[in-house]
């Protein structure tokens, strides 16, 4: 793919100059779904699939986005005198929004770029192609232009170019897992602290699958951001009876005590969720560290279930992938994965249930749904970087 990509820009912009290329992950939450902006934990890890970019500077500051997955948009010509987000601008909107994050943080670009990118992760997948995005053009400001800054501060201007260029009021969990990948490791994140560490994924006999629903979601839909404000208010009403500062700072006996401080049941359902899910992927990570693997199979079951009831981020397509999932002879633990309003699920599958698992999977959705779901049998990557 990079080689094709390579070949694609010197045809579009020539070959002379200073030409690097850089990768960056997508990446799956194994447990611990919108915990990240409530200040609770989460699991995820990168992926081997992602974005590629190649890319130069120029000497003017004259802006080129070429995307080999949307080449119907052709070369898409901008400047760094108009980063202001557009529908014209269609995806360039998110390392356009990157850019004028650098800058917002005192990052002056001082010349233009020519960019051409290719990426293997499904778009609408919900395993995070736009954070992907956002860090590798943060990637590439940090290479081309000299800047000081770490892994872990793109990752927190990509989350902020998200929220405040995008108009995505996401959390942090995409951008970090993107940014601070590493090979066979999950990410334990307190995502209220920044506080992290690497656990090994070990599963020995069983492969993580992620099943793809192809029902499209887009993280800027409005419910995705109704549940962020109808989680903080709930925090706003709890912290009328009980000294904390996010949802992920309650136990489950602590929030069934003071639940009752939340005026409205819808309020209260999200706010259950946040608390239960945080205690699930604490109780999570301890399981892969005992090498529990069954409890981990169960809490991520348990965390679709609050998912699809207590959050409502689930669909049809998806709850049927899991149910039929749960079905399997040799599935340790299905859940949903990513933002919701469809994407994917992720599932961890005895190595002899695989074939069994895919090709059940496929005929019986295909009978309810009318289409065939994708399959992706992943592995555990590095996090973005400069390739040599």
């Amino acid at each position: 793919m990079l080689e094709r990509l390579r070949q694609e820009f010197c045809e579009l912009y020539g070959a002379d100059g200073d030409i690097r290329a850089y990768f960056a992950p997508g990446r799956v939450n194994l447990i611990g779904e919108h915990t990240d902006y409530n200040g609770g934990h989460v699991f995820p890890c990168a992926l081997t699939l992602g974005t590629y970019a190649v890319a130069r500077p120029r000497e003017d500051r004259v802006l080129r986005f070429y995307s080999m997955n949307f080449e119907s948009f052709g070369v898409i010509e901008s400047s760094l005198d108009d980063l202001i987000p557009s529908q014209e601008a269609s995806w360039t909107n998110y390392p356009k929004g990157v850019m004028w994050a650098f800058e917002k943080k005192g990052m002056k670009l001082e010349h233009g770029l020519d960019i051409a990118i290719c990426g293997d992760i499904p778009n609408g997948s919900g395993l995070s192609s736009s954070a992907s995005l956002e860090v590798l053009t943060g990637v590439i400001l940090k290479d081309l232009f000299g800047f000081d800054v770490s892994m872990v501060d793109i990752a927190l201007i990509g989350q902020y170019s998200e929220n405040n260029f995008n108009g995505c009021n996401c959390g942090i969990m995409d951008q970090f897992a993107s940014a601070m990948g590493k090979k066979d490791h999950a990410i334990f994140l307190d995502t209220n602290t920044l506080d992290y560490k690497y656990a090994p994924v070990m599963l020995h006999d069983a492969k993580i699958v992620i099943t793809n629903s192809k029902v499209k979601h887009s993280l800027v839909d409005s419910a995705y951001n109704d549940r962020r404000n109808e989680s903080e208010k709930a925090l706003e009403e709890l912290k009328t009876v009980v000294d904390i500062q996010t949802l992920g700072d309650l136990t489950e006996e602590q929030f069934e005590a003071h639940k009752d401080a939340i005026k409205d049941e819808v309020r209260k359902k999200r706010a259950k969720h946040a608390v239960y899910e945080n205690q699930r992927t604490i109780r999570a990570q301890e399981a892969l560290k005992d090498n529990d693997i069954l409890l981990f199979g169960q809490l991520m079951n348990a965390s679709h279930e609050s998912l699809k009831n207590d959050y409502e981020v689930s669909c049809e397509e998806i709850d049927i992938l899991v149910d039929l999932a749960w079905k399997v002879e040799g599935v340790i633990g299905s859940r949903i994965t990513g933002g919701g309003f469809g994407g994917c699920t992720v599932s961890i599958v005895k190595n002899e249930a695989v074939d069994t698992f895919t090709r059940t999977l496929e005929t019986e959705y295909m009978k309810k749904v009318g289409h065939k779901p994708e399959f992706y049998i992943v592995d555990v990557g590095e996090g973005a970087r400069k390739l040599s």
